[in-house]
């Protein structure tokens, strides 16, 4: 899954993913294991009599299933943004669904201001009135290099303007 209007002619391009530390064999893995270790300690302690933590581990067991699936499912999202001779081209994926925004180069300004979560910010695209996000996956540092890197390119063409 790459960007689909993204050919050669690229002048930058910038792909933002989520940091997925396991496959999805390994989560199923780590899935597993932790359900069949739950289930040997409720049984034992069933066992002894507390039958009531069978219940209780299978509430907690279906809970960390429903976590691995949410997980699952947003494993493959990710963001990217493309400089394209005069156009501005960024593209979200989120669970199969796209979507893909275009500006103007020249009207494109980069924004970083907070968030309304204490210590976050955000970095977005502004032009002709409109706001496009980019970055969700990124953290605080690399949010600020990528608005420094994005100022520049934007400069760059408008300084070969002239």
């Amino acid at each position: 899954m790459e960007c689909t209007d993204v050919k050669e002619s690229v002048e930058f391009l910038l792909i933002a993913r989520r940091n997925n530390s396991l496959s999805a064999a390994g989560r199923a893995v780590v899935l597993g294991s932790l359900v069949l270790i739950t289930l040997a300690i409720s049984l034992a302690f069933a066992f002894f009599g507390a039958w009531l933590v069978l219940p209780f581990a299978g509430a907690e067991m279906l809970v960390l299933c429903i976590a691995f699936q949410q997980v699952q499912r947003h494993a493959a999202d990710f963001e990217s943004l493309a400089i394209k001779g005069d156009r501005v081209l960024v593209e979200r994926w989120d669970r199969g669904n796209v979507s893909r925004y275009e500006l103007d180069r020249y009207w494109a300004q980069v924004v970083l201001h907070q968030a309304q979560t204490p210590g976050r910010s955000v970095l977005a695209l502004r032009s002709h009135g409109r706001e496009i996000e980019f970055g969700q996956h990124l953290t605080e540092a690399q949010r600020h290099a990528v608005a420094q890197t994005l100022k520049q390119q934007l400069r760059n063409r408008e300084a070969s303007k002239f």
